[in-house]
């Protein structure tokens, strides 16, 4: 469903025409410039809030008729614009868990999750406990026909199974450390890779798994069956949506380049509502709102798809750049979980921690409209693989996250308007100082220091990697 197109004020076109606007590189100027106020109130924060609601009816798993149907209703509403569209689709391996998990012990199944790239398998064998499953606590053990009952920690779960197949295990169990969530549950983690799922592989709770190496050590035998079906990997498609805006006006254009995005996929059972339909449709609403005015820089506003199977979309697009087109990327402004009601305070994420062009335009805008937004170290999200090509770039994203982040709880009712208007509001500006007509051009780093740092640690898994 395509909006209707808004026209931009004329008051707007004529201040920026008559370049009334504060340079990037001006005296500092505390206070609201003629185009934040214009361009802030020109956001329509129940747009964005409408756009959230559309996309996440569903989960919006990457590869999936879903989230087709939401590619589909962006390049309709970035084309609705007036913008050049493109849809740049892409393939990869995607994993899909298992469909059906179970870990048995006599009579008695003990709750258990598959681990992420596990194989598939229905083992009953003799439970050997190996200690945390390294290659010493190994020496001298004959694991063949056995399941390795295994503690969390140290090495990575694809170690641990790897180690434990090498001695001849035909299955893994991996429990818990205590205090690594609730000792009574059972957790997940990824092997990080089909090529590390040499056999079944689960988890169990802490509890569970200190009983069983209570038996084991006061010298009883277990038998225990680890069943796991419907793991496979399979090719599947995704797209990103590129909407580009040129530079267009009387001034000299820059022959540089401006991006703002985010990921339009969420994972499995998620609706997604602020994982990340927020993100989607606050670029969608600042597409809107800067179709129409003039630019001597051009923009492009970007939603990515398959972020949640390891930045895959964004890693595709920027390896999809010429030379040229990464050279002239002088901002990426990511937009990641922006909108939740219960989720913290504003903060900007470069990879390495080090302010850049988009912190300090970021941070300077933030202050010009109130508010104390500092910047901090983080990656797993899409700014990652343009950091990685040189290009200037940081996550804009509220920490710590909500308490239902990557569940079924992440719906429309959890948003708030407040703050997706507060990240609009700043990034708009932000970019548009970057943009408007007779900015000088940028170089590649800021000449001037993001004005504050907070090295705070985000409290999201975003992108899991090969876990301990």
């Amino acid at each position: 469903m395509a909006l209707k197109k808004h026209a931009i004020p004329l008051c707007l076109v004529a201040a920026l025409a008559l370049g009334t606007t504060t340079s990037a590189f001006a005296a500092k100027q505390e206070d609201p410039t003629p185009i934040d106020q214009i361009l802030t109130k020109a956001i329509k924060v129940d747009n964005i809030y409408n756009d959230i609601k559309y996309l996440s009816k569903k989960p919006r798993v990457s590869g999936t008729k879903e989230e087709d149907k939401a590619v589909k209703y962006i390049e309709k509403k970035f084309e609705s614009f007036g913008l050049k569209t493109e849809v740049q689709p892409f393939e990869f391996e995607k994993y899909f868990g298992a469909s059906e998990v179970s870990f048995t012990v006599g009579e008695e199944e003990i709750p258990s999750n598959a681990l992420d790239y596990t194989a598939n398998g229905n083992v009953t064998a003799e439970l050997v406990y190996v200690g945390l499953g390294k290659a010493e606590d190994l020496e001298g053990v004959d694991l063949t026909g056995k399941i390795a009952l295994i503690q969390r920690g140290d090495i990575t779960f694809a170690e641990k199974l790897a180690n434990a197949v090498e001695k001849g295990a035909e299955a893994a169990v991996i429990f818990n450390r205590q205090g690594a969530g609730d000792d009574d549950a059972p957790f997940g983690g990824t092997l990080g890779g089909a090529e590390n799922g040499v056999a079944p592989i689960i988890g169990i709770s802490y509890n569970a798994g200190m009983d069983l190496v209570e038996q084991l050590e006061a010298g009883e035998s277990v038998t225990a069956t680890v069943h796991v079906d419907g793991s496979e990997v399979r090719t599947v498609t995704s797209h990103n949506v590129i909407a580009t805006k040129p530079a267009k006006s009387d001034a000299p254009e820059t022959d540089q380049i401006v991006i703002i995005g985010a990921h339009h996929d969420s994972v499995e059972g998620a609706p997604g509502a602020n994982d990340d339909a927020s993100g989607t449709a606050t670029t969608l609403e600042l597409a809107r709102v800067m179709a129409k005015m003039p630019t001597d820089t051009e923009i492009r506003f970007i939603t990515f798809g398959a972020e949640e199977d390891g930045l895959v979309g964004s890693y595709e697009y920027v390896d999809s750049l010429s030379e040229d087109e990464q050279k002239s990327i002088v901002a990426m402004f990511q937009l990641d979980m922006v909108g939740s009601r219960d989720a913290g305070d504003l903060i900007m994420y470069t990879v390495d921690g080090n302010p850049n062009n988009v912190t300090k335009y970021g941070g300077d805008a933030a202050e010009r409209l109130d508010y104390d937004v500092p910047y901090g170290q983080e990656s797993r999200s899409d700014h990652v693989p343009f950091y990685e090509a040189g290009i200037p770039a940081a996550l804009f994203i509220h920490s710590p996250s909500e308490p239902w982040y990557h569940s079924p709880e992440d719906t429309i009712d959890k948003i708030s308007k407040e703050k997706l208007k507060q990240v609009a509001s700043i990034v708009g500006a932000a970019a548009y100082n970057i943009a408007e007509p007779n900015t000088p051009a940028l170089p590649m780093k800021a000449k001037v220091k993001a004005k504050s740092k907070k090295n705070v640690e985000i409290h999201r898994l975003h992108v899991d990697k090969p876990t301990k």
